[in-house]
């Protein structure tokens, strides 16, 4: 599997996950990364047959419809999502490239049409889960029931041996394990729902 972080402007992580065999290639939250993004692409001689957001957020969704436009690819976004979007996707739901299979989980909380890419031992966070921090629900359309349901019962139930890209650089590292994130990360900490609530309304 080829698979590239990329961020070119701003604090915002694209990536590109690709079979090397047939090819065929997705970009994941093209973002402001756009250029850097085709350089790989054209380099690879990959088909970009998808372009996947985690969620709805400008952004995150920025690029989108260039890259559509150079390549004939795919939008892909959850079922929920107000992005015009070419294939809506639910929890469960599994995207191939050539002999790769990306799995969706909808990690609702930041946004209600948050999702998350398992590949290969590699979750892609989107602004559910940063290094160190979690994604804010203070904003519209944002539950903070729904982001420990997120966090504690949906991300941190998985292997801690997988991998964890964010959706921004906001930590002291681009990457991380669920593992790492579990020991170190003070919003995934064990806690019942009413004290996350109430830690996650504390300035």
């Amino acid at each position: 599997m080829f698979f590239k972080q990329i961020k070119y402007r701003g604090d915002n992580f694209s990536y590109i996950i690709a079979d090397a065999a047939s090819k065929e290639a997705a970009v994941v939250d093209p973002s402001f990364n756009v250029d850097a993004i085709i350089l790989v692409l054209k380099d690879q001689d990959f088909n970009l047959k998808y372009i996947i957001n985690t969620h709805g957020h400008p952004d995150h969704t920025a690029g989108n419809e260039e890259l559509k436009s150079a390549f004939d690819s795919k939008i892909v976004a959850h079922k929920l999502s107000h992005v015009r979007h070419d294939i809506s996707v639910i929890d469960g739901d599994k995207i191939r490239l050539g002999a790769i299979s990306i799995e969706i989980i909808h990690t609702p909380g930041h946004t209600p049409d948050g999702i998350c890419l398992l590949v290969e031992g590699k979750l892609l966070t989107g602004d559910t889960l940063f290094v160190g921090e979690c994604g804010r629900t203070d904003l519209p359309g944002s539950n903070v029931k729904d982001m420990y349901v997120s966090l504690l019962q949906r991300i941190a139930k998985l292997n801690d041996n997988v991998e964890v890209y964010p959706g921004h650089d906001y930590g002291p590292s681009p990457n991380s394990t669920i593992g790492r994130e579990k020991q170190t990360n003070y919003t995934l900490q064990p806690r019942t729902l009413q004290e996350f609530i109430q830690f996650m309304q504390t300035p």
